[in-house]
């Protein structure tokens, strides 16, 4: 899938979209100045040989507000075989994406290589967040044998803001049951601001991380956040208040609890 948006007037429009396979994008109507994208895995998951690729250019002076449908779920796969993820965005000059998927559930026996790549122009703003379900907690599952590996890549004027990798082989469970690792959580976010205002908002999250969240300013205006929950609706409680701090805004309606 590919879309970009374009400014007509005071607000934000769909430029050009192009979508094939079982990956599809909704534009539910909105009112204020951001274009919403909801993003649709038709096919119901990702499995081994799957690849998705996505690219999403939002133009200068425009804002492109990026979700999912509902969560995104990494099946079993087959011997030897692995699902590829691939997005990337692309910032214009005063422009803006949020990216604010809704949670990825890996089940056991996945494979699932996923890489996000973000090229932003010197005073353009983003808000991401990738949340990480490791199995369904009500329904027993444990993560003994899988593959996920991920990289996020940020960066600004060809600069890098942000290198962020991931790997997770085998018995993930009994790796994130180590107290110093995930100390037995279920769940897991990580959060990236990058705005102008990114320092007002740590007096804020202060008052509502639990304790198993940590905030950093890795400069003035870039703002990393990492979440480690015992489940999801766990996780969600917490990233809810958090998002719509960031954004500033209501959160797409796919969000609700």
């Amino acid at each position: 899938m590919r879309l970009s948006t374009k400014r007509v007037g005071d607000r934000t429009m769909l430029d050009r979209c192009h979508q094939s396979g079982s990956f599809k994008c909704l534009f539910p109507n909105t009112y204020g100045p951001s274009l919403d994208a909801v993003l649709l895995n038709t096919a119901g998951g990702i499995t081994g040989g799957d690849r998705f690729d996505f690219s999403g250019h939002a133009a200068a002076n425009t804002v492109l507000t990026l979700t999912t449908q509902a969560c995104e779920r990494a099946y079993k796969a087959q011997p030897a075989e692995t699902g590829t993820v691939r997005n990337r965005l692309q910032i214009g000059s005063r422009g803006r994406v949020n990216w604010l998927p809704q949670e990825t559930i890996l089940f056991n026996g996945s494979a699932i290589s996923r890489q996000m790549t973000v090229e932003m122009q010197p005073d353009a703003s983003l808000l991401m967040v990738e949340p990480l379900v490791f199995g369904r907690s009500a329904m027993g599952e444990k993560l003994t044998d899988i593959q996920f590996n991920d990289r996020i890549d940020i960066r600004r004027a060809g600069q890098p803001l942000l290198l962020d990798a991931m790997a997770l082989t085998g018995d993930a469970q009994a790796h994130l049951a180590k107290p110093f690792v995930a100390n037995g959580a279920g769940a897991m976010a990580l959060i990236v601001l990058v705005a102008a205002n990114a320092e007002t908002h740590m007096s804020a999250l202060q008052q509502i991380l639990p304790t198993t969240g940590g905030a950093s300013l890795i400069a003035d205006d870039i703002l990393v956040i990492r979440l480690l929950s015992d489940d999801s609706f766990t996780l969600r409680q917490t990233l809810l208040p958090v998002l719509q701090l960031l954004n500033g805004a209501a959160l797409p309606r796919c969000w609700m609890m």
